[in-house]
């Protein structure tokens, strides 16, 4: 089994079928005996009868195609062809259809099977021509590790790409809104519930908190907060050094560390400023979410509004489902633990310790980049103009939102939520 595979898929509805047109490497068609010279290369007049089996029996099968939501009926295998590494006609899709369409047997190429490209023209039979298409590949098998570039032509002749490793699941190639929207609440629900940090500093948020009011606010403040930064990035207006990603993670530790020692010292103040640190890390969070949200994004189509807003609905049902089991079990854990604020020191503690080795081992990573400043330019001064821009847009908002946050804040009757230390 070959270590690396690259495939290219290049799709098209046209004339009545869907085109897919596949470059593989030929030494990823196992158990087929292609006959080689005495110099090692391949005897293309014998080798080329067994392209059209390997195709078959390695690609065909691997490919689920469906229209509209239906599996689409086995393809025809239209041509098959071999080319040399050099061989640039897959940068295009109508250089890879005419290099198809002229396949023939060259027996003046020179390849061994290792370097030698198997090119393969599929057509599908399409019902309706305004049809939806999507793909399932199940290619992962034919290496170790298998990166494949696929790309969706449009009718306008415009590319829409995708990348990924292994198999991706199914693929809606022009989805409609309500599938780049299913598709994202499920990455945002699955991406919180397997993001620890994120779970932990919010649980570290809530420890002391003890009614649901407050509660309300802390949660809808890191929510506003990690809306603004995700969207931002997504959008593409954050810095594209190589130290910003670990910037952000060191950072997220960092926040956890800190609202786990301001439970511990400053539990008078902590539902006093605990809507105000959650919207301020918040911020930071954001950008986290779009480090896991920036390789999905290919799948939105040109939903990327939609698909924001169902990723940040996946988070958000994510964080109440983990609340509406944490809350709960803390309420009765505090029944039953005399003195509250010993509770508090003792989970913030914990969750500090794990946070503190997550700083360092990840503050280490961050100052193994080169962060000296750069030389003042045109970008770096529009790197900080944006950065300034979203500092003022998240304040204007947290603003605008404070009256309602701090009501919230408050007990029904006008005055300040208990204290740890005090209850």
């Amino acid at each position: 089994m070959p270590q690396r595979v690259a495939i290219t898929l290049l799709v098209k509805p046209e004339g009545g079928r869907l085109r897919v047109l596949v470059r593989v490497p030929l030494e990823a068609m196992r158990d087929v005996d292609f006959v080689t010279r005495a110099d090692g290369t391949l005897d293309i007049a014998l080798a080329t009868p067994l392209l059209r089996e390997a195709a078959t029996v390695w690609l065909v099968s691997g490919l689920s195609v469906y229209e509209d939501g239906r599996p689409m009926p086995a393809p025809t295998v239209r041509a098959t062809r071999l080319a040399e590494p050099s061989d640039r006609a897959f940068s295009r899709y109508d250089t890879a259809l005419d290099a198809l369409q002229r396949a023939g047997v060259d027996t003046l190429i020179r390849v061994r099977r290792e370097q030698a490209l198997l090119d393969v023209w599929l057509d599908y039979p399409v019902a309706n021509t305004n049809a939806r298409f999507d793909v399932e590949p199940k290619l992962a098998n034919l290496g170790v590790r298998t990166v494949t570039v696929l790309r969706y032509v449009l009718d306008d002749n415009t590319e829409r790409a995708f990348q990924y490793t292994g198999d991706p699941g199914r693929i809606a190639l022009d989805p409609r809104w309500y599938q780049a929207a299913r598709t994202f609440v499920s990455l945002g629900f699955t991406h919180i519930l397997g993001g620890i940090d994120h779970l932990l500093f919010v649980f570290c948020l809530v420890i002391p908190v003890r009614r649901w009011r407050p509660l309300v606010a802390i949660v809808s403040a890191f929510t506003v907060a990690h809306s603004l930064t995700l969207a931002t990035a997504a959008f593409g207006y954050t810095p594209d050094a190589l130290w910003f990603p670990p910037l952000v993670e060191t950072l997220i530790a960092a926040s956890i560390v800190f609202m786990a020692i301001e439970n511990v010292i400053r539990p008078e103040k902590a539902l006093e400023r605990r809507w105000p640190m959650a919207f301020g890390f918040g911020l930071i969070h954001g950008f986290g979410f779009s480090f896991a949200l920036q390789e999905s994004l290919q799948f939105v189509g040109s939903h990327l509004v939609t698909s924001l807003a169902a990723f940040n609905v996946g988070v958000e049902l994510g964080q109440v489902a983990v609340l509406a089991i944490a809350v709960p079990l803390l309420a009765l854990v505090a029944r039953r633990v005399p003195n509250r604020y010993a509770l508090t020191v003792a989970l913030s503690a914990l969750v500090a310790h794990s946070a503190w080795h997550w700083m360092t081992e990840r503050g280490a990573e961050l100052l193994s980049y080169d962060l000296s400043l750069p030389s003042p330019s045109a970008v770096l001064w529009l790197s900080l103009l944006r950065g300034a821009l979203l500092l003022a847009v998240a304040a204007a908002v947290a603003w605008g939102l404070s009256g309602v946050f701090d009501r919230l804040s408050r007990e029904p009757g006008g005055g300040a939520a208990t204290s740890e230390r005090s209850a």
